[in-house]
């Protein structure tokens, strides 16, 4: 069975989505039991659905805010970008495990997930597109439904929900994907992957541990001989621009996370676990999924590493902490980080270093419009001239490599599935209405006689997650106050 890449087309020959027989209301469950009818509360899957948590998923999404029909478009959209007689094929994440039988808690492989909604382990999707401009076939591979294994570690889709709720055309047994994928990659004439190597890095210490001459086997092994080319620029392209769906999600993830941490300004903690404790029962407890990473909550001068992890310092008094952090939903994300003093109050010189910086920060963020005519690189130079400027006003010599030794990043970077969204898209590329990026300059002096003595030791971030408007910028962090008043008025 092949769908149309048009689904104008496709609508006329059949519905885009196919409808539960006996709820035709549920639009993402197109069948039930050959044999009987079951009804949707008593079956089991892998994952939410409408069915079984109607609290997370609403009627004819598939994940949260997404519909089983967008997923279809972006298939869609991918198949367009093929050319004919071709297949991509993406491998979902493996669990990951602590040691022994403690695992790590599951997440999707984005592009997996981006193109297909599905977030069990030990699947593999085939997107086959043929001599056809408006057809492609939606082949899946996931594990079987198997009453042993889900005594132990909950319920599985299985084959025929791959099918039936996740709109596959072709549904097959994992165990199968080395007799079956053979004959589908012997009639492509080019394969766009990114698995066993195509398209990803290694770290030199993976490199080491692996040796230089791995075992080839599986479907590295079967690529061999395939005309193989990187999937990833492709999906890139598709997953900057972000859909009304997509930004929706975005929205409500900055909107609490936001609200999250300007309460959290309000308490006063006495070490950043316990800060670091609250952050992650907020995003919990006020609608989203939960933390989307590990943040970074770094008093005094642990903010002086960018992504200072540990979290186990005290808070002093006269500090500042930085808190990089946020919640997720469905998926998405956006990135924020704000700077306050430990007690509630700047003093005078993290005062100056602070406003400097939000000036840079609101100077990059005005400009987020696509009229603007801008890119990533260009907002960096905005930055850099601005902070340059500021610094020097302070009393700082910006000579030489003053400011890469204190402003050592990039300001900013796509944000949506990813923390760092569409990784390796230009920078270069010019950015475009409904497209996500962050903007988060940051100034981290060093304990230096380099610099003026009384900001020694300072580390201090301010990013905001925006979305590229036409003609007007939208904050989607904005529920994260960051003016100096609005900081100290929330302990006053």
């Amino acid at each position: 069975m092949r769908r149309s890449v048009l689904p104008a087309l496709r609508a006329v020959s059949r519905p885009v989505v196919p409808t539960f027989r006996s709820r035709p209301t549920l639009p993402h469950i197109r069948r039930c039991n050959k044999s009987t009818l079951t009804s949707p509360t008593d079956l089991q899957f892998g994952q939410p659905l409408h069915e079984t948590h109607p609290h997370l998923i609403k009627p004819g999404d598939l994940t949260p805010g997404i519909s089983a029909l967008e997923y279809h478009h972006r298939r869609a959209a991918l198949t367009r970008r093929l050319p004919h007689n071709s297949v991509a094929i993406l491998a979902a994440s493996d669990i990951k495990y602590r040691s022994g039988a403690v695992f790590y808690e599951f997440h999707q492989e984005p592009n997996f997930f981006y193109l297909t909604g599905f977030t069990e382990p030990e699947a593999v999707a085939v997107i086959e597109k043929g001599s056809s401009d408006v057809e492609y076939t939606f082949h899946l591979f996931v594990r079987p439904k198997d009453e042993k294994a889900e005594l132990w570690d909950g319920a599985r889709s299985g084959v025929q929900a791959a099918q039936d709720v996740f709109n596959a055309d072709e549904a097959w047994n994992i165990n199968d994907v080395s007799s079956k994928l053979p004959k589908l990659l012997s009639e492509s004439h080019s394969v766009f992957t990114d698995i066993g190597g195509h398209g990803a890095k290694k770290s030199a210490f993976s490199r080491f541990i692996a040796g230089s001459d791995p075992k080839v086997d599986g479907l590295a092994k079967l690529l061999q001989s395939a005309n193989v080319k990187p999937l990833r620029p492709i999906l890139n392209e598709l997953r900057v621009d972000k859909s009304e769906a997509e930004l929706a999600c975005m929205r409500k993830a900055g909107h609490i996370s936001g609200a999250v941490i300007t309460e959290a300004m309000r308490g006063s903690y006495r070490t950043e676990k316990q800060l670091w404790a609250d952050l992650a029962y907020g995003f919990r407890t006020q609608g989203l999924d939960g933390e989307a990473y590990v943040p970074v909550v770094a008093g005094g001068r642990n903010a002086l590493s960018i992504h200072y992890v540990r979290n186990d310092d005290v808070l002093r008094e006269g500090e500042v902490v930085l808190v990089d952090a946020r919640g997720e939903y469905g998926g998405y994300i956006t990135d924020i980080t704000r700077t306050w003093p430990v007690n509630g109050r700047f003093t005078a010189p993290q005062r100056d270093m602070y406003e400097m910086i939000l000036k840079a920060q609101r100077s990059c963020v005005s400009l987020c419009r696509e009229d603007a005519d801008t890119t990533l690189d260009k907002l960096h130079r905005v930055a850099e001239d601005s902070l340059r400027n500021g610094l020097k006003d302070l009393g700082f010599d910006v000579s030489g490599n003053a400011l890469d030794v204190l402003f050592p990043h990039h300001v900013g970077h796509y944000i949506g599935l990813d923390v760092h969204d569409a990784p390796g898209h230009p920078r270069t590329n010019r950015l475009l209405e409904n497209q996500c990026i962050t903007i988060e300059p940051g100034i981290y002096v060093p304990d230096d006689d380099r610099w003026p003595a009384h900001f020694c030791g300072l580390g201090i971030r301010i990013e905001d997650s925006v979305r590229i408007g036409k003609e007007k910028v939208e904050v989607l962090t904005a529920t994260a106050v960051k003016d100096v008043h609005e900081i100290e008025a929330l302990r006053s």
